[in-house]
């Protein structure tokens, strides 16, 4: 019989791209209170993607207002001088994209350095390979499900079979007596896809307008759980 790999506990990340800007600390409270896990922070720079959107005095306008971790996910480049100052501004964990840092290993050593979880960002089309000689220094592996830039689309199946192979490396690094690894996962994430997604191997969901474009929040949270439940039954 083949092997049946553990399912891990499942995060749920909702992303304030999609919150009412004018009213975010209350956005941060009630999807807290909804049963969020962490606080999903995208920063956009206009010239790694082609959008712009926040920076660390937003990230430190919020922190008081929410206990949970703080996700930040770099869309920027260069990387390595917004890291400190993200990690002043109350970020627990910051990500960011192998292409924009010319030196992906003290990248990661200076987020760690700086007190927080780091993490690889990986585009749709760049490969896991950026991996090989990092596992060590990784807390976080952060799949992209959309080509990054805006809010609001649609989820790329292929995204599936990545998964896969990211939960398979991983395993082994675990079982190799590695660090534990968050597999997370960012893009069209909703409540019709999020089960067949978790099964795949992702263990952390950011959802952006399907939690914060929806009237409920704790229903919506409630209902994606309810489906990552069927998987793990």
């Amino acid at each position: 019989m083949p092997e049946t790999r553990a399912l891990p506990t499942a995060r749920i990340a909702p992303s304030i791209l999609s919150a009412d800007f004018a009213c975010l600390g209350q956005e941060v409270r009630d999807v807290a209170a909804a049963g969020a896990d962490w606080i999903h922070f995208d920063v956009m720079d206009n010239h790694y993607v082609p959008n712009l959107t926040i920076g660390p005095m937003v990230c430190e306008a919020i922190r008081p207002h929410v206990d949970l971790p703080i996700d930040v996910h770099l869309m920027v480049e260069p990387v390595d001088s917004l890291v400190p100052m993200f990690a002043k501004a109350g970020a627990n964990i910051i990500t960011f994209h192998p292409e924009a840092s010319r030196h992906v290993d003290r990248t990661l050593a200076l987020i760690r350095d700086q007190g927080c979880q780091a993490g690889l960002v990986f585009n749709p089309a760049t490969p896991l390979e950026w991996l090989n000689h990092v596992m060590d220094k990784v807390d976080v592996i952060l799949l992209m499900s959309v080509n990054p830039g805006y809010g609001g689309q649609s989820f790329i199946p292929a995204t599936l079979a990545k998964l896969r192979q990211a939960r398979t490396l991983i395993d082994r690094h675990v079982q190799s007596g590695g660090q534990p690894i968050a597999l997370e996962v960012d893009g069209g994430v909703k409540i019709d896809n999020i089960r067949e997604i978790y099964a795949a191997g992702a263990d952390t969901f950011v959802a952006g307008s399907a939690i914060f474009g929806q009237p409920d929040y704790t229903d919506v949270i409630r209902r994606m759980r309810e489906q990552i439940a069927l998987v793990q039954a």
